[in-house]
């Protein structure tokens, strides 16, 4: 497959760069860098010596004084390393640290406090739609998702298929993440169901029979691991009374897609529909952290039941987005955005929906998703 370029801009300075695995840290980061000093945690024997010796980093830099980028891929796997890393930045020695992890649990625990912002935190997302081109397909996307190692698969669904696999052994199990990874299995299956709602750990809790407590631990895993992130209720000037609870999204539609289980009583449309948003959810996300302005990723829910999908807000802009997994508009579609829309009629509200024809309605802009996701680009207008 060719090399498909990213929205990621690297910083000029050393920094971290997360993303779950699969998203092409190390492709894009090989490509970008010349004259490197590559180091890659996930090699059995890289990962025997420097987990030995982190010392030897410092070695090996003095016996290549011309290195000035060096890549530590998977930081994670040695946190002990940062230290050292820590130091050879205090002493200003003109080398770039650029540090990729998976996962920042263990980085997190190390007490290093991410190198005390002597590098900068940058994050890589699954493709979006802009970056893929002519080559972007709606449709699967929604099945298979937008990772680059699914992408550029042959067989995508098994791909995803031993996705979570790899994820559950290798991060959770061989890392002793959990006590019972039986338990953290049903949980990933019964978690799945909460994509794109608002999370009841009560609920999931019971489905799961664990503690509360429990839950609540692996919903923080599998937020570690950057498989999941939740987003919080906007309560900016709020006239009204909203709820408590956040929303809670797997990170890409194909992983969701995988791991949610599909029976008779389960409708199509209504998994269609949460991928539907999950997709928009993170494409805004990757949108956010690929522009140099300041945004904010909410929604918005009454507790008598008005919602808004997404509230974006901050530099780039004050806007409400509703997505409906429809091709014909129903009034009814847009009443939360009218009901937002008069708390705050600064926002720009829009309506994504599967129709084919750009409308405005009232004050609602009604938008194709499609042509919505391929138009988005960073640091541009969301619309």
């Amino acid at each position: 497959m060719e090399f498909i370029s990213r929205f990621f801009d690297p910083p000029r300075q050393s920094y971290f760069l997360f993303g779950p695995r699969g998203t092409g840290k190390s492709t894009f980061i090989q490509r970008w860098y010349d004259e490197i000093l590559y180091l890659d945690m996930l090699d059995p024997e890289v990962f025997r010596l420097y987990v030995a010796a982190p010392e030897r980093l410092r070695e090996r830099l003095l016996a290549s004084p011309g290195i000035s980028i060096v890549i530590i891929d998977e930081i994670q796997k040695i946190p002990e390393l940062l230290g050292l890393v820590h130091a050879l930045i205090e002493e200003k020695r003109n080398i770039t640290f650029v540090l990729t992890g998976s996962s920042s649990r263990k980085l997190k625990r190390s007490g290093v406090n991410l190198l005390a912002g002597r590098a900068l935190l940058s994050h890589l997302h699954p493709f979006m739609a802009s970056e893929l081109g002519s080559r972007f397909s709606l449709e699967k996307s929604l099945k298979e998702g937008l990772l680059p190692i699914v992408w550029d698969s042959t067989n995508p669904q098994k791909v995803l298929e031993a996705y979570t696999a790899l994820y559950i052994r290798e991060e959770v199990q061989n890392e002793g993440l959990v006590r019972n990874i039986g338990s953290f299995s049903r949980f990933i299956e019964a978690i799945s169901f909460s994509h794109a709602s608002v999370l009841n750990v009560s609920n999931i809790a019971r489905e799961c029979s664990v503690n509360r407590k429990v839950v609540e631990g692996y919903i923080e895993i599998l937020e570690d691991l950057l498989l999941a992130y939740r987003i919080s209720i906007f309560t900016k000037r709020a006239r009204r009374a909203v709820i408590n609870h956040p929303k809670f999204y797997l990170f890409d539609a194909g992983v969701f897609r995988s791991i949610r289980a599909r029976g008779p009583l389960d409708q199509s449309k209504e998994i269609d529909g949460v991928a539907l948003e999950g997709l928009v959810g993170q494409h805004l996300r990757a949108w956010i952290d690929y522009s140099d302005s300041s945004n904010k990723l909410y929604f918005w829910r009454t507790r008598s039941g008005s919602e808004v999908d997404f509230i974006l807000y901050g530099e780039g802009g004050f806007y409400a987005i509703e997505v409906k997994n429809s091709a014909v508009l129903h009034p009814k579609d847009m009443r939360g955005l009218k009901t937002f829309k008069l708390d705050y009629p600064e926002c720009k509200a829009i309506l994504l929906y599967r129709g084919k024809e750009r409308l405005l309605r009232k004050d609602i802009l009604c938008v194709p998703c499609e042509e919505f996701l391929r138009s988005l680009k960073p640091n541009s207008p969301i619309i």
